[in-house]
């Protein structure tokens, strides 16, 4: 009877995720419809927490609807937690700047939504300003497969200020009316299930984390667990930091007392006994063990490989997945950058013990600060703490510090080589002769190897290079020339010489 009662579908809002370019608006849009501002505390102008929002508006019928919105972060950084956003969206808005029109990360956007196989409007903003070219964004767009309504297409299109207002009850309109469309629907006394939207560490409150419930009902007293990690419900607070006994589907709430950091972009459950949350997480344990194995074994260096032990530090988990997303991208011969150790919160004195017992580990900070007692202790060991307050900073700090640590091989690479025509004079260690360029360029002060039948029989140095009893820098191939050579070879007539510079690689 239960299952039967679990199997009652109503209407339930919409899911919206809000992607693009990174300086197209996309926050200042979510600032308006939700007349609060997340953009001045953001570093650089970035926003690089994933949230959720709820906000009610009047349809066309004048009946009040919910729509929730992610705010997924914008920086190439956050790619994976862009993707997840989307995942876990029913709908896409596509925010296009009508000054820039369509760039490289609007179609990194686009590829995501069209993966996922999400509905999506494009939302045409910043129409206020005086170099706006809204057909030039429709022209744009379909030169990239998205042809719009009355350009050629159905993909509903709509011109915006995020700034003024212009045109965003009008964007709000249309997220209603594609949601009818797309027939939303939800079991309001099934469990609640959905997705991890962000986790983070508090030094009073413990491991909380935000929920997006996609289906079903949260209520006081049930077991949430995501992946391994499992948390009583007793505290529930909705997206404005209010306590609420329940939460249905399309509802962001926060609980905090997990048992372990979620992962990001997890999928959670609920149950209402205990026992059937263990059980859930003892089988979640089991596949993580497999997944982690393999994927140890597949991120294997090569043997002679230099490691760089990294111990990273943040202030929410989605930023921490985004910082090691965007370390595996640093590629260098012969050596790697590897996170040995994450967390959330700041940088403790365990976290220098830790790095101090591995060579050449580096602590990295991101949001947080270290403490007094680690700063101290990581003066006395030797042990690196850096720490940053925008994610591209980190890499390009990074990337230098690979650099430097790089190991270098150092190849002979040949510029030249030369026909010795005649001998002029020899000492004990000089040698002058003449000779005739036959491939390359001879340079002043190269090293020389001597060949005869084509084997090396010494080596030399030039002293002086001579064109036309001239000095020269350079001789180019097919000319002829005299030269000093610092050998203690005797050098013949026929004999060939190959000029090289070491290079450091």
């Amino acid at each position: 009877m239960a299952e039967q009662k679990h199997n009652i579908t109503v209407e339930r809002p919409p899911v919206i995720v809000i992607t693009g370019h990174i300086d197209h608006g996309k926050s200042s849009l979510l600032d308006y419809i939700r007349k609060t501002n997340v953009v001045a505390g953001e570093k650089g102008g970035i926003t690089q927490h994933t949230s959720a929002y709820e906000v009610t508006h009047k349809n066309e019928n004048g009946v009040s609807k919910k729509i929730t919105f992610l705010d997924t972060p914008g920086h190439e950084a956050f790619s994976k937690m862009r993707a997840r956003g989307v995942s876990a969206a029913d709908i896409a808005i596509l925010v296009v700047s009508a000054e820039d029109s369509v760039k490289a990360q609007t179609i990194e956007a686009l590829k995501t939504i069209q993966a996922d196989g999400l509905p999506f409007i494009v939302a045409i903003n910043k129409i206020d300003k005086p170099a706006a070219n809204i057909e030039k964004v429709k022209m744009d767009l379909a030169e990239n497969g998205v042809y719009v309504e009355g350009f050629g297409g159905n993909t509903s299109c709509v011109p915006i200020s995020a700034k003024t207002g212009q045109g965003v009850p009008e964007l709000l309109d249309t997220i209603l009316l594609v949601a009818e469309m797309e027939e939303l629907k939800g079991a309001p006394d099934a469990p609640a299930e959905g997705f991890i939207i962000e986790s983070n560490v508090d030094k009073q409150r413990g491991i909380s984390a935000t929920l997006l419930i996609k289906n079903g009902t949260l209520k006081n007293g049930m077991f949430v667990v995501a992946e391994d990690a499992v948390v009583p419900a007793r505290l529930i607070e909705n997206f404005m930091g209010q306590s609420v006994k329940e939460a249905c589907f399309s509802s962001p709430v926060t609980i905090t007392g997990w048992s372990k950091l979620p992962n990001v972009g997890a999928r959670f459950a609920v149950y209402e006994k205990k026992k059937d949350a263990e059980t859930a997480i003892s089988s979640s344990k089991e596949s993580a063990q497999s997944i982690k194995h393999k994927k140890l074994a597949e991120e294997q260096p090569a043997e002679g490989t230099i490691i760089i032990p990294l111990i990273i530090k943040a202030d929410v988990a989605g930023t921490l997945e985004a910082i090691e997303n965007e370390i595996g991208k640093i590629k260098k011969e012969g050596i790697a950058a590897r996170v040995v150790q994450r967390g959330c919160g700041a940088i403790t004195e365990t976290d220098v013990k830790l790095a101090s017992g591995m060579d050449g580990a580096i602590i990295i900070g991101f949001n947080v600060k270290a403490e007094k007692s680690a700063l101290e202790l990581a003066s006395t060991l030797n042990v690196r703490i850096n720490c940053f307050d925008i994610i591209y900073k980190i890499t390009e700090w990074l990337e230098e510090e690979v650099e430097k640590q790089r190991p270098r091989v150092t190849a002979e690479e040949t510029t030249g080589s030369a026909k010795i025509m005649r001998c002029f004079s020899k000492t004990k260690d000089k040698q002058v002769v003449g000779g005739k360029v036959t491939k390359g360029s001879i340079l002043s002060n190269s090293n020389l190897k001597i060949m005869r039948r084509d084997f090396e029989i010494g080596r030399g140095k030039i002293v002086e290079l001579q064109q036309s009893k001239a000095k020269a820098r350079e001789v180019g191939e097919g000319l002829e020339f005299g030269v000093s050579i610092e050998t203690r070879t005797e050098i013949a007539p026929g004999d060939m010489i190959e000029a090289y510079v070491d290079v450091t690689k």
